[in-house]
């Protein structure tokens, strides 16, 4: 990429500006689930991991909910619960 495509100091420090921190905290919510599904898979089992990464959605959820709207708590808290219960499948195998 040459310096002419690559963004200025002036435009990074916008985006930045731009960004809402729930937004950022939802798409690392969003990563954290599918690599906590990932550990749960039998192939790559990291039960140690897995339980790593429902603890840290439910420390977050509680601080997003406010701001969410219902329907996108409720999809986030139905996440966790099957996190939970893929948890218990596999700790039990």
């Amino acid at each position: 990429m040459s310096s002419e495509d690559e963004p200025t100091r002036e435009e990074l420090i916008e985006q930045v500006q731009r960004l809402r921190v729930t937004d950022v905290l939802l798409s690392t919510m969003a990563a954290v689930a599918q690599l906590s599904y990932a550990k749960l898979d039998s192939e790559s089992l990291d039960l140690p991991q897995a339980k790593i990464g429902i603890e840290s959605l439910r420390a977050l959820l509680p601080v997003l909910e406010a701001s969410l709207d219902e329907e996108l708590a409720r999809d986030y808290r139905q996440l966790v619960s099957n996190l939970q219960l893929a948890y218990a499948d596999a700790a039990g195998s």
